[in-house]
């Protein structure tokens, strides 16, 4: 029996899959694991040692899926909790395997979108809050001023299937106003949360013309292509054999009905449950 080695790709529900969708584009082939954690979504307002306690428990379980590489295609755990994972839990768990996120990948590339060095960032709340993308941003582009903005109501209205109605018509332009307010030479914005993109139609609506609207996946699938290119130690470990299996922490119907509008082709799950403060699959 061939041993599976694929790729993980987590995030603490479905937004991910946009970022999942551009990678499997862009890397066809790979065998990948998706794990949604629905049941504790979401991250966005949850502290700092609730969210790394949670990513943590879901990386373990990938490890113990085989996978050598887990992508955080989730914004709040790319700035919560990847940085402990990669400099203290790695190192005692699994030093030869890799956890990698999706903010230092954009802001490797984010200032070669603008013209008058002024992004606006929009995220959830945690995102936001832990200052990120101002950190990494700066390191390569420290010219650029960054205008970073929360959007609470964002997710829910994506979660709950509202993204396309009148009443989301209300949020969003809320709060691309109250972004605009901050620096009316923005001309680069970047969609910092990966449910986002599903309201992309209704930002374009009410964005002034000649704004650049930056969303994440197709940046990150490049970025792992070329990180698999450099480091043929990781690359050489993965198999491709093209199979795709999800999983969530909670509703399967409700995640395969969710998800398949999110990753764009229909989706089929299997339900994981925690056992002991661990992660377990279930037939």
């Amino acid at each position: 029996m061939t041993t599976s080695r694929p790729i993980g790709i987590f995030d603490s529900g479905y937004g991910g899959l946009t970022v999942f969708r551009s990678i499997a584009e862009q890397l066809p082939g790979y065998d990948y694991i998706y794990l949604g954690d629905n049941g504790r979504a979401p991250y966005g307002n949850r502290s700092y040692e609730t969210v790394h306690e949670y990513t943590r428990e879901c990386v373990d379980w990938f490890f113990r899926m085989g996978c050598p590489l887990v992508i955080l295609a989730c914004n709040t755990a790319s700035a919560k909790a990847l940085r402990t994972i990669q400099q203290k839990d790695l190192p005692l768990i699994a030093p030869e395997k890799r956890v990698l996120g999706v903010i230092r990948p954009t802001a490797e590339v984010i200032g070669n979108y603008t013209h008058t060095n002024s992004v606006g960032i929009l995220g959830t709340r945690g995102t936001i809050n832990s200052g990120s993308y101002e950190i990494e941003i700066g390191k390569f582009f420290p010219q650029v001023k960054v205008h970073p903005l929360a959007c609470p109501m964002w997710v829910p209205l994506v979660e709950y299937g509202e993204y396309q109605s009148e009443g989301a018509d209300y949020f969003v332009k809320k709060y691309l106003d109250r972004l605009l307010q901050k620096d009316p030479d923005i001309d680069t914005l970047l969609l910092a949360c990966t449910h986002y993109p599903l309201l992309l139609d209704k930002i374009l609506k009410y964005l002034p013309v000649g704004i650049n609207v930056v969303s994440q996946g197709e940046i990150v699938a490049r970025s792992l292509a070329d990180y698999l290119r450099r480091h043929q130690e990781i690359e050489s470990l993965l198999t491709r054999n093209g199979h795709t299996s999800f999983f969530t922490t909670d509703d399967v119907s409700d995640f395969d009905r969710q998800g398949t509008v999110f990753f764009g082709q229909e989706v089929r799950s299997e339900y994981v449950h925690l056992v002991g403060g661990k992660l377990s699959s279930v037939d």
